[in-house]
């Protein structure tokens, strides 16, 4: 009697931890929400828009339409964000596409092929997770402005160079992946290799077929990272054309004039692109995300 009772008080309780933290997400964002369908750019008011402060002016602004001003006249929008939500979304999948391209084949080669260095390289990249990208700016900018000079298709403030630069995060995703073919039974590359296979055969019709529950997953974390990038992005593209959506919503933020309720409604937009990738790949995700627990 008594242990039921105690197990209903921590499940009781452990209802309110996770309603708790549901709250704590789920709020925030809900006032993002209502404060893109808000009269006016305050940070402040009623948390629900009434009738009375109800207005599309923020979606209208962000969808390139002209917004109504209180004197009469049309105002036409001059923030490209449906631009910079192109230039999100395609910096971030082309990124992410190179980045699960090299990830992978990297990862094929510690967890299954033996050579020189293999044990302080996989160490190595360890200790290089510790890092954020944003402590190599400085030498990241320097490196692609020297590029530029030579390539200008590559230097600052261009897609391709921004992109390059990306790639130098996969540290993290070699090792997710390397878990993943450790957990693959060996036995179905020596098979292929009995039947005569190359090594890169066996990796492209063997190994790649049975991990596309992790590479969903490396993908879909790799472009969630990259799509709201914004201290590199920042550094590396100048011109407004050229800006991401998080580049291009902090200029919404002016000194002394926040514009909260255009910075809101650009945010919910760069929810978007997620929301619909997590949609189309969510049955990958938790094979993917459990797979390399156990290894066989």
């Amino acid at each position: 009697m008594v242990e039921g009772r105690s197990c209903r008080i921590r499940l009781l309780l452990a209802h309110a931890v996770l309603i708790g933290f549901i709250a704590l997400v789920a709020v925030p964002l809900f006032m993002v929400v209502t404060i893109s369908f808000r009269q006016g750019n305050f940070a402040t008011g009623s948390i629900w828009p009434s009738a009375d402060t109800f207005s599309l002016e923020h979606w209208r602004m962000v969808l390139g339409l002209p917004v109504l001003q209180p004197d009469g006249t049309w105002l036409e929008s001059s923030a490209p964000v449906l631009r910079w939500l192109w230039n999100s979304v395609k910096i971030a999948a082309v990124s992410a596409f190179l980045v699960l391209l090299l990830s992978s084949t990297c990862a094929y080669a510690f967890a299954r092929m033996k050579f020189r260095g293999r044990e302080p390289l996989l160490s190595s990249l360890l200790i290089l997770q510790m890092f954020p990208m944003v402590l190599a700016i400085i030498a990241i900018y320097s490196i692609l402005e020297t590029l530029g000079r030579w390539i200008p298709a590559l230097g600052l403030d261009s897609h391709p160079g921004l992109i390059l630069a990306y790639l130098g995060g996969i540290a993290t995703h070699i090792w997710i992946i390397k878990g993943y073919f450790d957990s693959l039974p060996i036995s179905l590359e020596e098979s292929a290799a009995i039947d005569g296979a190359t090594p890169w055969q066996t990796f492209r019709l063997i190994m790649l077929p049975a991990s596309l529950p992790i590479f969903a997953v490396v993908f879909i974390l790799a472009f969630i990272g990259l799509l709201g990038e914004y201290p590199l992005a920042s550094v590396v593209l100048q011109r407004t054309d050229q800006w991401t959506l998080a580049v291009g919503a902090n200029s919404f933020l002016y000194e002394q004039n926040y514009l909260w309720g255009d910075f809101a409604a650009t945010a919910v937009l760069s929810g978007l692109p997620i929301t619909l990738l997590f949609l189309a790949c969510q049955r990958f995700l938790v094979s993917g995300l459990t797979a390399g627990g156990v290894k066989e």
